[in-house]
């Protein structure tokens, strides 16, 4: 069974860095998967803001290329999401997600099959 546990979400102030973890587990051996950071505001949409997939591709949100960075250890246990020069428009829930097969250049909540629990991120003016 396919388990995503986030942490690392804290309170930091404007300009600040964090760096949010998930664990992954349970997925088959020698499977296509694309792995992403979702974030999600009160009364907002859920938002795509960065995938990488089993190749390495990488994509961002435009919005936070630049300062965020996506990666996973060597064995893919583990996705990544630097978070560098925070503002307080990055506060959200953010949420680590997987899907089976490829990326998309903008991932949809809808097609993603695994969800984390959350990890709250907070940006202080």
């Amino acid at each position: 069974q396919v388990q995503l546990v986030e942490s690392g979400g804290g309170s930091v102030q404007t300009g600040g860095s964090l760096r949010l973890s998930c664990a992954a587990s349970g997925f088959t051996y020698n499977k296509y998967y694309c792995m992403a950071w979702f974030r999600q505001a009160p009364g907002k949409e859920r938002e795509g803001v960065a995938t990488v997939d089993t190749d390495g591709n990488i994509n961002y949100q435009r919005s936070v290329e630049g300062r965020f960075t996506i990666s996973q250890d060597n064995d893919k246990s583990t996705l990544y999401l630097q978070m560098n020069s925070l503002k307080p428009e990055d506060t959200a829930m953010y949420y680590c997600a997987a899907k089976r097969f490829a990326c998309v250049a903008i991932p949809r909540t809808e097609s993603f099959d695994w969800w984390g629990q959350g990890t709250q991120v907070t940006v202080s003016s």
